[in-house]
């Protein structure tokens, strides 16, 4: 079979398309004929080695973090699914590989997709969603009637987030673009701030929870909007002590994040917040909530462009200017 691979960390977002042997399934694994996978930031900060700290790998490594596919194959102690369903999945953070024609995953992390998406639209969804859901309910542990504000929600993780948290009985604000306002408004927002025109740090106060999209350079603007024991999760700013130890870190991690974030650790002590930081996981069941949410509300996920896999460079190239908007999707 045919992947995209990387040989080596570099800031030079190239991969390489080769030959390789399709893996065998265990026991409790599927074998996946990949139709689509998400091309996500995720993968850049894979190739230029910045999540080295959190989750290294040996190379070469093929490449992709979600995809939609059709099991051609399952281990003999797989229950839940069967050969020809139609699947979508995060995979589990030491075993991606999407950028392939085949994927190997274990049945923990996979969900039926939802019957309103193609495999194109399903491809889009797993990462963005799963975020959005863990960051939600498994972080912040959200409560109904409470004022969240997503900042940068035009995107392909608002398309998501926005929906989801309104599903929790969330007061959903956000922030965008002009050219965004009325796909967010319609799909659930109750705010929309125009950040060309307005600056959310000086019009908004006593806001419940905040999921970070922008990065380090906002933390202190957006404990600012918090109200007091408010919380914080970021998607994109500096991992800390409570995320070294949530995830079984070794010591010297431990105290090494907790060096990296202590700057915002303070801050958020300060304003009397919260702050966290979330680096997504394969989860199937949760997968199959979103999937459920997906059908009843008939969400569809936001597609920025679509290429070819003998293009994955230029897919990839796409992602790392930052200026997609939406999801960037392969087919095979």
């Amino acid at each position: 079979m045919r992947a995209a691979q990387m040989q080596k960390y570099s800031k030079e977002v190239q991969v390489e398309l080769n030959d390789v042997k399709i893996p065998e399934i265990n026991s409790r694994e599927v074998l996946v004929k990949v139709k689509a996978a998400g091309v996500n930031p995720l993968d850049i900060l894979i190739i230029n080695g910045s999540i080295r700290m959190i989750s290294d790998y040996d190379l070469p490594l093929t490449l992709g973090n979600e995809l939609s596919g059709v099991i051609e194959a399952v281990g003999k102690d797989v229950e839940n699914f069967h050969v020809g369903d139609h699947i979508y999945t995060r995979l589990p953070v030491n075993q991606i590989g999407a950028f392939a024609e085949y994927a190997v995953i274990n049945e923990d992390a996979i969900s039926i997709m939802p019957k309103n998406l193609s495999f194109i639209e399903a491809a889009a969804v797993p990462l963005t969603a799963l975020t959005a859901y863990q960051a939600l309910n498994d972080v912040l542990n959200a409560q109904p009637n409470k004022k969240i504000f997503i900042p940068g929600g035009t995107g392909g993780f608002g398309a998501m987030a926005i929906p989801i948290a309104k599903s929790m009985g969330l007061y959903v604000i956000t922030s965008g673009s002009e050219r965004g306002r009325s796909r967010t408004l319609s799909i659930g927002a109750d705010r929309f701030i125009n950040y060309h025109e307005e600056n959310y740090a000086n019009i908004l106060s006593d806001i419940d929870y905040v999921i970070d999209t922008l990065g380090a350079k906002e933390i202190k603007a957006e404990l600012g909007i918090l109200k007091p024991q408010g919380k914080l999760v970021s998607l994109k700013a500096v991992p800390n002590y409570r995320f070294a130890v949530d995830n079984n870190f070794p010591m010297w991690k431990q105290l090494l994040f907790g060096l990296v974030g202590a700057r915002v650790d303070f801050l958020a002590r300060k304003h009397k917040n919260e702050y966290h930081f979330l680096f997504v996981h394969a989860n199937g069941s949760q997968l199959q909530r979103i999937t459920n949410l997906v059908e009843k509300e008939n969400i569809t996920p936001s597609i920025d462009s679509i290429y070819n896999f003998n293009d994955i460079n230029k897919a990839l190239i796409k992602v790392s200017t930052g200026h997609s908007q939406g999801k960037v999707i392969v087919t095979f």
